[in-house]
């Protein structure tokens, strides 16, 4: 249990910082949907889930490697300047050739008539991937407070230039200072000021990752960069297939979703297809509350798992990892169902109708983070082509599932899809993992403490209470009660110990 207290632990120093920027960064959901339009909202849906998709490819797998030969190579230093200069070179190459071609790109993309989106999200792609490894010698290093300070200072850049642009800037414009903004501000394509601002941001933590950086020399180890090659490829793959589970929905629900009768003009079904990503893309960000903790878990877990791999009670740790890590889960979940009344107005109220979604989310969130957890038993067996082929297991149940259900179901089609793709990579990688590397996880108490919740969720959901005080006085004594279940089942235990 010491394992697990230090391991909690790290997820806090990790965690609570980019927890609590992430949840003030939610303030900015807010503030896009109250004041652009569903469809403009559509637009940072759409190209943020390309954002995740590429952030794949052109790290490919290069920070998980750095974790796994950091462990086994005498020089670790030779193995953090492998692995950054192999991302410097690819990254600089990506944005050359990217510039190159940025008009045939905009036009695939349907961005024709806004290259200079196209622009600042490419700029961004490649910020975000110089900072991998840096990151990553971070967390090997163990120095969480650094980690969490630039993160941080990530998160509050970006809140700080997008409230700059979207409050300041149009009260100046409408004063007698108008022509302070007047030379850079257009009020008229906010949508380009979230990617501007996102941009500064990501270009502050790269200079404060500088320390970091200079740890850096040209001594490059081509033999190294094979093995390493080796071993991420396989995880670039997965993660290929993983982000195709994760964004697929929002990248093709505006080329598979039905067109209501009655719509034809051109620019009219556009806007609709957009609204409707927009709508999706809104509620959807409300059910990555869940993943915040998942992220957090797993910056601290995976060096934690590595570290622990050679040790006899590794798998005894591995179990009880996923028991406490379940149960923050499902007390996750249960809290924002709980208050959904009051997540709810994250999102303007043209958005609400997607509210839908957000359970049927939330719980695929879940199964999501079981299979990160289950997932261990292929990094540490160095069996990673199996991370792949279960990916692409869920990219094709995503892939058939939205286009059979998106047509018919709308963004509701896509949730449920969602759900089923995570389901199905998370049993999958259970069946391989007991093969290859078994591990006695506690089935029953892990389903003990997810179908509970699933119990308590139907609770909230189908009591016919209007008054809004007393059904969240329901609800917190449901979720209450849940806490007092795993109080008495595991967390007093863990407390002794």
């Amino acid at each position: 249990m010491s394992d697990i207290k230090k391991l909690v632990g790290q997820t806090a120093i990790y965690g609570i910082p980019t927890i609590v920027g992430r949840f003030l960064n939610y303030f900015l959901v807010p503030l896009y949907t109250y004041t652009m339009a569903t469809s403009s909202y559509g637009v940072i849906s759409e190209l943020y889930a390309y954002i995740s998709f590429l952030m794949v490819i052109l790290t490919y797998g290069m920070e998980t490697a750095f974790f796994r030969f950091s462990q086994t190579e005498e020089r670790k230093d030779i193995v953090f300047n492998t692995s950054l200069l192999s991302l410097i070179i690819s990254t600089s190459l990506f944005l050359v050739f990217s510039f190159i071609f940025l008009s045939p790109i905009s036009n695939v993309l349907d961005y024709s008539n806004n290259q200079n989106y196209i622009a600042l999200f490419l700029l961004i792609l490649a910020l975000d991937a110089l900072r991998a490894i840096p990151y990553s010698l971070l967390r090997i290093q163990q120095k969480a407070r650094r980690f969490a300070f630039i993160k941080s200072m990530d998160i509050f850049s970006n809140i700080f230039f997008n409230l700059f642009f979207f409050l300041a800037c149009p009260m100046i414009m409408n004063s007698e200072m108008s022509y302070l903004v007047s030379w850079f501000f257009n009020p008229d394509d906010l949508v380009l000021y979230i990617f501007v601002s996102n941009l500064l941001a990501s270009t502050i933590a790269l200079l404060l990752l500088l320390p970091e950086y200079l740890q850096f020399k040209f001594d490059f180890n081509f033999k190294l960069l094979r093995k390493m090659l080796a071993y991420g490829l396989p995880v670039m793959v997965g993660g290929l297939a993983g982000m195709v589970n994760e964004t697929f929905d929002r990248i093709a629900l505006k080329h598979i979703i039905t067109i209501p009768e009655g719509i034809t003009d051109a620019a009219a079904i556009s806007k609709y297809k957009m609204s409707q990503l927009g709508i999706y893309g809104a509620c959807y960000k409300i059910s990555i509350i869940l993943v915040l903790f998942i992220q957090a878990f797993k910056f601290a877990a995976e060096p934690f798992f590595f570290s622990k791999m050679k040790q006899d009670d590794a798998k005894q740790t591995y179990s009880s990892v996923m028991l406490v890590f379940v149960l923050f889960l499902c007390f996750i979940f249960l809290s924002v169902i709980a208050y959904l009344d009051i997540f709810k107005y994250f999102v303007g109220a043209s958005y609400r109708q997607g509210l839908v979604v957000v359970p049927i989310l939330l719980i695929s969130k879940i199964f999501l983070g079981i299979y990160y957890n289950l997932a261990i038993w292929y990094k540490v067996t160095d069996k990673t082509k199996y991370g792949a082929y279960i990916a692409f297991y869920g990219a094709a149940a995503t892939i058939l599932f939205n286009i059979l259900f998106v047509p018919r179901f709308g963004y509701v089609g896509a949730a449920w899809t969602t759900l089923i793709s995570y389901f199905t990579i998370m049993v999958i990688c259970y069946l391989y993992g007991q093969k290859y590397y078994p591990i006695d996880y506690k089935i029953k108490r892990l389903a003990t403490y997810f179908f509970v919740s699933i119990g308590l969720y139907l609770l909230m959901y189908f009591l016919p209470i209007e008054n809004i005080y007393l059904k969240l006085t329901l609800n917190t004594i449901l979720l209450l009660s849940f806490l007092a279940l795993a109080y008495k089942l595991d967390i007093k235990r863990m407390i002794k110990k």
